[in-house]
């Protein structure tokens, strides 16, 4: 007779909660009276001497699977149960974890079982850190072997989503002594608040960093989100990073310039009674910090204006295009919007450019637009030089 084991079950493995109630009060010289105060001090689950207060003692056991979040650890307990009336031998449990990108085994031994009585079970309890968002499929195979010899097996699946518990933005801020300053905005996007135990960014090995999330008093540095440090959901908090270049590379500043490689930041939480969550961003990267310098020359006989653009770019040849936009008095002679060329790393390209005033008296140039198409950004420079215009035909009193 062929029998087989008919239970195998997964069951998540976490903490309980806090068990809530809905207090209901009344003054005393309502119509219940002291009624609603009595059930509420006889009732096991509140806190004696605070009966009011949603909170209680007892703890409650989860009643569904539960949302699992990016950085947590993902805990199951498995129990394969014989359900028949025979022994059955060489009981292989294996569970394995597949995600969108790759397939894991989480058994904790691939050792099989000798034997397995009726109304006996294998338990396994398995552990993992949760490094991928989207659909999990935690996949429990079971083989084992009859008394009749005949070899039997068969699998489970249980599918769970991982959710993303924190949207990181990160914003950076090149100084002209070589310092980034990082800007990094974290939000907790979950439905329940969060205990930011650590929140700091490992640099990468030409930088040192200093965090400015502290005010400094005479005892310690106070850190400038209070001493309860806790991120209510969707609530965002900015943290401030300086990195500086260690003394080794701070010599080499054409080096530095064209580092784009940052660090990465390391993110520690805890939620509801203690369940700790850890996110790694991947190495942040900035963009290569570009400049035009414009040097000109404007002779006094005319309007004439000597154009220099110089690129400070280390690492590559920039395609430019410039664009001279009218003023209410300036008026540029000549075609907009056209291309320069190439401009290679610390080369320089000499413009003659002409305009004409319109206005009489001490005129700012300004309209000048470069734009670099290789990253689609535009540099405006305004207000570059004055010039005192009078009119050549004015004649003199005598």
């Amino acid at each position: 007779m062929r029998r087989r084991l008919d239970r195998n079950s997964m069951m998540r493995l976490t903490k309980p909660t806090l068990f809530t109630n809905m207090p209901v009060t009344c003054e005393d010289r309502d119509l219940p009276g002291d009624l609603f105060s009595r059930l509420m001090k006889e009732d096991p689950s509140t806190i004696k001497g605070a009966e009011a207060l949603m909170l209680g003692e007892m703890l409650t056991l989860p009643q569904n699977f539960g949302n699992i979040f990016l950085g947590e650890t993902f805990s199951s307990y498995i129990s394969v149960h014989n359900d028949s009336s025979q022994v059955v031998k060489d009981i292989l449990v294996k569970a394995d974890l597949q995600t969108s990108s790759q397939r894991l085994n989480l058994s904790a031994s691939n050792n099989a079982v000798t034997e397995l009585k009726p109304e006996s079970c294998v338990d396994d309890v398995i552990h993992h850190e949760v490094k991928e968002i989207g659909t999990h499929i935690l996949v429990c195979a079971v083989s084992y072997t009859t008394q009749a010899g005949e070899k039997l097996y068969f699998r489970k699946f249980f599918k769970f989503q991982v959710l993303k518990p924190l949207d990181v933005k990160t914003k950076f801020y090149n100084a002209e002594t070589d310092e980034v300053f990082l800007e990094a905005q974290i939000q907790n996007i979950t439905t329940s608040s969060m205990f930011m135990e650590k929140v700091s960014l490992e640099p990468s090995m030409m930088y040192s960093v200093a965090e400015l999330n502290t005010v400094e008093t005479e005892d310690e540095g106070t850190s400038t989100f209070g001493k309860m440090s806790y991120l209510q959901p969707m609530d965002t908090r900015q943290y401030l990073y300086c990195l500086k270049p260690k003394p080794e590379f701070a010599e080499k500043a054409g080096i530095i310039k064209g580092v784009t490689v940052i660090g990465k930041l390391d993110i520690v939480w805890k939620t509801n009674l203690g369940e700790r969550g850890r996110l790694q961003t991947s190495q942040l990267q900035r963009m290569v910090p570009v400049h035009y310098q414009l040097e000109y020359m404007i002779p006094s006989h005319s309007i004439q204006y000597g154009c220099c653009i110089t690129g400070h770019s280390h690492e590559r040849t920039m395609d430019l295009v410039l664009e001279m936009c009218n003023t209410c008095s300036i008026h540029w002679c000549g075609v907009s919007g056209r291309q320069l060329g190439k401009v290679s790393p610390s080369a320089s390209l000499a413009l003659p450019l002409k305009l004409l005033s319109s206005v009489q008296g001490l005129q700012s140039i300004s309209g000048l637009r470069l734009t670099d198409t290789f990253l689609k950004r535009t540099y405006e420079y305004d207000d570059v030089a004055q010039v005192c215009v009078v009119c050549p035909y004015m004649s003199r009193e005598s």
